[in-house]
């Protein structure tokens, strides 16, 4: 039987309780699914590559066929080098599934073997993105419940290293 692998890839600058609930649903659906955490030129990001790799890592240690890659480039040209049969895409509201489909139809014209599988975020995930956690982390607010438990250290550390180098 064929191993069926999965890509799950985003910024993911930080990983949310949305990409995480993702990441669990997806790794149900496939023998392996990687999480390709990519570089996003229309974004600054707050964490380096690295940083965001490993938050992945800390908090998917108990999913056995997850793996965390860095990559840059096409996101078919990493799927085929990785042999993987799909691409996975979380959907909070239909403004996510216009602009996904949109990337999905564009990786198809290039590939017409590559798959895009969408997931609908919870409900209770629907509102929450990366920037949000960013934002009220930036303004002093509480993070509880947006990010997973094992990485709130990690963002607020950082956040205090930047504000005491401004």
């Amino acid at each position: 039987m064929k191993n069926r692998t999965g890509v799950y890839p985003g910024s993911f600058d930080p990983l949310t309780n949305g990409h995480l609930d993702i990441i669990r649903r997806a790794s149900k659906l496939f023998d392996k699914l990687i999480v390709a955490v990519l570089v996003n030129s229309s974004k600054k990001p707050f964490f380096s590559m690295e940083e965001r790799a490993e938050m992945i890592r800390k908090c998917t240690k108990d999913l056995k066929n997850v793996e965390v890659e860095i990559f840059s480039g096409l996101l078919v040209d990493f799927v085929n080098e990785k042999k993987a049969q799909a691409i996975v895409k979380g959907l909070r509201a239909v403004s996510d599934y216009e602009y996904e489909l949109q990337m999905a139809m564009l990786n198809k014209h290039i590939d017409k073997n590559i798959e895009t599988i969408f997931l609908m975020a919870d409900i209770e995930n629907s509102f929450l993105s990366s920037s949000i956690v960013k934002e009220v982390a930036t303004g002093g607010g509480n993070i509880a419940g947006l990010v997973p438990d094992e990485i709130i250290d990690d963002i607020t550390t950082k956040l205090s290293k930047n504000n005491k180098k401004k």
